[in-house]
């Protein structure tokens, strides 16, 4: 009797429905990709349960993928959708030798995954990502997921799960950058001043706008780019208009994630005014494309280079004047976070005992064979 193949199940509320589908969830589609082509004995799976909204199997660079079209539909269509994945997990279970599972946020799949993983002693991890460490979780007590398999993607989740929980994850694994997708580029830093994010009022964009009135004083020309999309375009528009910056300012629609990274090469410094975050990607991808970071949230406890953090907007533009008028300026890629290195630390996390486990057990079926020969 041959063992059963080994792989690990993702589960995710998003994935993309195809690899030209550069838009949805980047660093989880990166992360995927690198534990694929860097550990070729895990062999990933990915259990998608609301998007793409067309129920369907698929594969994505290698990844097989289930896709079960939930759409964000409640109450009965919801339970029903938990339960088509309940039966795909019961299959896998019979096909392969989970070696685990991982959930992204502490949400529906960390829920499913957490009952899954218990019914059948099976390793679960779930990773969370912002706004599922915010006090009003219903799925922490729902999930019941301890510490000790709970993974923060910053220092400031952590700081948030304690205060919010008395809870503190055991682990911190940030998101990684994928080096491949920043292409060659000796463009002329054209854009001053860049903010990417969704147009909600979770990122504060009117802050954004504050920071840009205030540096109009003294850089009268100065160019700033404000690239997504969102609730909160029209409002953000009049106040451009109020605020007679039309001509310093200008909003992008959405763009595909390879022509973001290439306007974050074009740009001096990315300012991120948001109030509230895990660990945003826009930042790490920003140092990797050259340019400077200033924020107004610390989210790892040690200090990264190249990024600033100001505790308002006056401090925010003083530290963008400073950089703006340094004659000496550099804008050398830095890369705080790659992502194969947060592939490995994940696979380290269902290896470690799993290894002597598996070792184990196809030892014991090895034997067995022997005997009935």
């Amino acid at each position: 009797m041959l063992p059963k193949p080994p792989i690990l199940v993702i589960l995710t509320p998003g994935f993309p429905e195809s690899e030209a589908d550069t838009t949805c969830l980047p660093l989880q589609q990166a992360l995927v990709k690198a534990i694929k082509e860097d550990h070729p004995g895990i062999n990933p799976q990915v259990l998608s349960f609301e998007y793409p909204f067309k129920a369907r199997n698929y594969t994505y660079h290698g990844v097989p993928v289930q896709a079960f079209g939930g759409r964000n539909k409640g109450k009965l269509f919801r339970l029903y959708n938990w339960l088509k994945v309940w039966m795909a997990l019961t299959k896998l279970k019979k096909d392969y030798e989970i070696i685990g599972l991982l959930s992204f946020w502490l949400g529906e799949c960390a829920f499913i995954g957490e009952q899954f993983a218990r019914l059948h002693r099976l390793k679960h991890y779930c990773w969370m990502l912002g706004q599922d460490a915010r006090f009003d979780n219903k799925y922490f007590t729902l999930a019941g997921i301890d510490s000790n398999r709970l993974v923060a993607i910053s220092d400031f989740l952590v700081s948030n799960m304690e205060t919010n929980y008395d809870v503190t994850p055991k682990h911190v694994i940030p998101g990684g950058i994928d080096q491949s997708k920043f292409e060659e580029n000796d463009c002329e830093r054209t854009i001053d001043i860049i903010g990417v994010g969704s147009l909600i009022p979770l990122k504060q964009y009117h802050l954004f706008l504050d920071v840009i009135c205030r540096l109009r004083r003294r850089f009268p020309n100065i160019k700033a780019v404000i690239c997504g999309a969102g609730p909160e375009r029209a409002r953000l528009m009049r106040m451009i208009y109020k605020l007679k910056i039309q001509t310093n300012v200008t909003l992008v629609e959405e763009l595909p994630h390879p022509q973001v990274l290439a306007m974050m090469q074009q740009s001096k410094v990315l300012l991120h005014t948001s109030n509230y975050e895990g660990l945003v990607m826009v930042a790490p991808e920003a140092l990797a494309a050259g340019a400077k970071v200033v924020s107004l949230l610390r989210l790892m406890d040690k200090d990264i280079p190249n990024w600033e953090i100001a505790e308002n907007t006056h401090d925010a533009a003083e530290i963008i004047t400073g950089i703006l008028t340094d004659a000496n300026v550099e804008y050398t890629p830095v890369v705080p976070f790659k992502i194969e290195d947060t592939a490995a630390q994940f696979v380290k996390l269902y290896t470690e005992s799993n290894v002597v486990a598996i070792s184990r057990k196809r030892l014991a079926i090895a034997l067995k064979d022997k005997v009935a020969l």
